[in-house]
């Protein structure tokens, strides 16, 4: 592995603000640890930023050492692209400063963010943007994927409400890029990645946002496939106050029941509400109907507990041709075969207001109404690795007849090649690659599912 000399490193440490971590330093493995706890790669050193300033000093000292760049803020990303072996890691995560302009209902939050912490300030206020479906997830890199999430409906992905970028690029200069200063590199950031270099912090637009009524409706496995018949046939017909995922999963109590489960989740007045879920609450004989009022930020972790850090996560999604009865029937056939209690397959609805953009407004083209499914392999034994990657692989390419070839940017994994990142890209490939080739012609940020110049 690549070493860095003690007196370069000394030069460095006399402006950089925050904590530089080799492999010899204390902390230096909790600090590559990232969500996905397959992932574990080392980097040569670590760079953990206070400020902008120190992401800037970072760059520069990674292009004179030679040194390839990941970059964390987060850590939440599958594919654990966020460590790099060899590498220098610039490590946001200490950056977590939120500021909220209430009079003009924005936000500004720095790159090492989680939803949580921007959903728990925003709501002091009344206020909301578009976050992930997991509230642990960091923003920056959620958002710079695109940032689907539970109001995607009524408000647009994330990359929908950012105004404003603060960026460090790869020959380090520090640009605040809006519509209005580069309207292309302004385009490319909502949707590309971290091709284009590392967003120090990103500016949101917010919404008002008062309680919301949610939370899981949970069958019999063994009604999965009428289940997700009558979903097929019900969630096209609902307003943009309303989000319903579906999903084959197992029970949250740690049973390992295996259930098949709506997640809901509505805007509207009580009254709407009410109104707009009576047929998801009434339809068949559920088990479990656990669904009220609650406050966004606390729906935001309905999911969380499934999904904790620490585990091991093999992922693989595609937008489906509809829901046909073979796709249903498969779902429900590979479901029967999973090797663990905390894997599942989850219909992730697309409509409202998400599909109102066209598709080359933004990077992000994936603007049809309809469904994206993920299939989450996720255990916590290593020895069941190949078990599990096993059937997350087989599910998937049963499934592949089903699928549109549209991929979502931020479920891909570390092993998927150029045809998954031409498919999360669609159309708007060359655009982003002619623009990769304005901004980073070295290919500087490659640590990613990257456009080559």
């Amino acid at each position: 592995m690549a070493t860095v000399e003690t007196a370069r490193l000394d030069e460095l440490r006399m402006t950089f603000g925050g904590t530089l971590i080799g492999p010899s330093d204390p902390g230096y493995d909790d600090a590559r640890r990232i969500h996905n706890a397959m992932i574990d790669r080392r980097p040569v050193l670590i760079a953990q930023c206070r400020n902008t300033a120190d992401i800037v000093d970072a760059v520069h000292f990674a292009r004179r050492e030679g040194l390839d760049i990941s970059v964390r803020g987060g850590g939440h990303n599958v594919a654990g692209r966020a460590v790099i072996d060899g590498a220098l890691m610039i490590d946001l995560s200490p950056m977590r400063g939120i500021h909220v302009d209430r009079d003009a209902m924005t936000l500004r939050a720095q790159g090492g963010c989680l939803w949580a912490e921007l959903n728990r300030e925003a709501a002091l206020h009344g206020l909301a943007t578009t976050g992930g479906a997991i509230s642990h997830t960091g923003v920056s890199g959620l958002t710079l994927g695109g940032g689907l999430g539970w109001l995607m409906a009524k408000h647009g992905l994330a990359a929908d409400n950012v105004l404003a970028v603060e960026l460090v690029t790869a020959d380090g200069r520090v640009l605040d890029v809006t519509a209005d200063s580069d309207p292309d590199l302004f385009w490319a950031l909502r949707g590309g990645g971290g091709n284009f270099g590392i967003a120090a912090s990103i500016k949101f637009r917010l919404h008002p946002m008062p309680t919301v009524t949610g939370g899981l409706i949970g069958h019999p496995i063994e009604k999965a496939g009428e289940m997700l018949r009558f979903y097929r046939d019900a969630a096209p017909t609902v307003s943009d106050d309303l989000t319903v995922f579906a999903a084959l999963v197992h029970a949250p109590d740690g049973s390992g029941m295996k259930l098949a489960g709506l997640v809901v989740f509505h805007t509207g007045t009580p009254e709407e509400a009410e109104r707009d879920l009576a047929p998801f609450k009434e339809w068949g004989s559920p088990i479990m109907v656990e669904v009220g009022p609650v406050p966004y930020p606390v729906f935001n972790t309905i999911l969380d507990e499934a999904y904790p850090h620490g585990l091991r996560n093999y992922w693989l999604s595609a937008f489906t041709n509809g829901l046909p009865d073979g796709l249903i029937d498969t779902m429900v056939e590979r479901f029967e075969q999973v090797t663990s209690p905390m894997s599942g397959i989850v219909l992730e609805q697309f409509h409202g207001a998400v599909t109102r953009v066209a598709p080359a407004e933004t990077a992000v083209p994936h603007r049809d109404e309809g469904y994206n499914l993920l299939i989450t392999g996720v255990w916590d034994d290593a020895a069941a690795d190949d078990a599990n990657v096993a059937w997350t692989k087989e599910s998937f390419a049963a499934m592949t007849e089903f699928f549109s070839g549209g991929r979502w940017l931020n479920y891909l994994g570390d092993d998927q090649g150029d045809d998954a990142v031409r498919g999360a890209y669609g159309a708007n490939y060359d655009r982003l690659a002619e623009l990769k080739r304005r901004y980073d012609p070295e290919n500087v940020f490659r640590a990613n599912h990257n456009i080559a110049p």
